[in-house]
């Protein structure tokens, strides 16, 4: 089979190379592929990251190399901790009415997994690009455009540092995102065009502490999967993420030291015609990992005027037409209610 070759000559050169790019480090469901090699490298090297992604994203999870600063992980990871270890009446300061959880900060036991009746244990503090005034996405969805709000005279100079990290994390994720197109048979391009003034999301989580029962794990976040077209995790303090296969059974998510988790989402799922499971996952702690965790995920959508149609390349007698065409906004709306964002019309409890 092409790709179980392109996969093996992938892994031969790694090794010639003096390390493995493919295999995960707990599970052999998830690989460990190159970005730079699909970007710098041969024909191929370019054919095996392609090939190693699509297999791996079987799993809704695969693993990448990158070139984002280990400097600016340190201090955003730096400026998060110090924000939610503010005095509660501060970090609330940080909260933006009427933005459904899409900027600023929510406290906890406000999210809650669409299949879950239980809030996650978790607090969030979400930001994202800034348009400018006048611009017609932020007229027509301010809560999805609204400015981000940080608490620069706190913590100084955190709004520059936060706009590079997003800046640099969408990045990776436009041009990971040139992978799966060719994956899925179009062109690399194919995601440019859905992206730009895209409504991606970054999202800052802090996980309290909490002690389980003897002998239980303790469920910080519920089994979900993400709305958007591809989720980037750059880096938490701790274990917790783990990925639910198809047999039902759970993984651990577990990168090298200098890879980026990448999982996908609903509406890739739906433009794929469900070629590309969204990775289903939640986040929980055990007994032998004590103390909070921090994490800062990525959410890249596409411009909400994007209309979500299946892709010709991925509808065949295989996988016949399973998903009608939907806005990509219409679509998010459906799940910000399902996780119990919207302010005024909460489904479980209120904050």
């Amino acid at each position: 089979m092409v790709m179980a070759r392109s996969i093996q000559l992938a892994r031969s050169i790694e090794r010639a190379a003096g390390r493995s790019r493919f295999g995960g480090v707990t599970s052999d469901d998830i690989l460990d592929v190159d970005l730079l090699a699909f970007e710098k490298g041969t024909a191929e090297q370019r054919r095996a990251v392609v090939d190693g992604t699509m297999e791996s994203l079987k799993t809704g999870f695969v693993y990448t190399r990158h070139d984002i600063s280990a400097d600016l992980l340190d201090t955003a990871y730096d400026y998060l901790q110090r924000f939610f270890s503010l005095p509660q009446e501060q970090k609330d300061r940080s909260t933006v009415a009427g933005s459904n959880g899409q900027t600023g900060y929510t406290p906890l036991l406000v999210e809650t997994a669409a299949s879950a009746e239980v809030p996650d244990w978790k607090e969030m503090y979400n930001w994202g690009a800034e348009l400018p005034e006048g611009h017609p996405l932020r007229k027509r969805l301010p809560h999805r455009y609204s400015p981000p709000k940080f608490p620069d005279d706190l913590l100084a100079g955190m709004s520059e540092v936060m706009g590079t990290f997003h800046q640099q994390v969408w990045d990776l994720q436009r041009r990971f995102l040139k992978i799966i197109a060719v994956g899925i048979g179009a062109h690399e391009d194919f995601f440019e065009f859905m992206l730009k003034d895209g409504a991606t999301l970054t999202r800052a989580i802090h996980y309290p502490e909490m002690q389980a029962a003897p002998g239980a794990d303790h469920v910080w976040a519920g089994e979900h999967a993400d709305i958007n077209l591809i989720t980037a995790l750059p880096r938490s303090t701790a274990k917790g993420l783990e990925v639910k296969l198809e047999d039902g059974s759970w993984i651990d998510a577990a990168p090298p030291d200098d890879g980026v988790v990448i999982n996908t989402g609903m509406m890739l799922e739906h433009l794929t015609n469900g070629v590309i499971p969204p990775g289903r996952h939640r986040v929980v702690a055990d007994q032998d990992q004590p103390g909070d965790r921090y994490s800062v995920v990525q959410f890249c959508h596409p411009t909400p005027w994007t209309i979500l149609s299946p892709v010709p390349s991925c509808v065949t007698d295989e996988y016949p037409l399973r998903y009608p065409s939907i806005t990509a906004s219409d679509r998010l709306e459906q799940v910000i209610f399902e996780i119990n964002l919207v302010e005024d019309g909460r489904r479980v409890g209120k904050s």
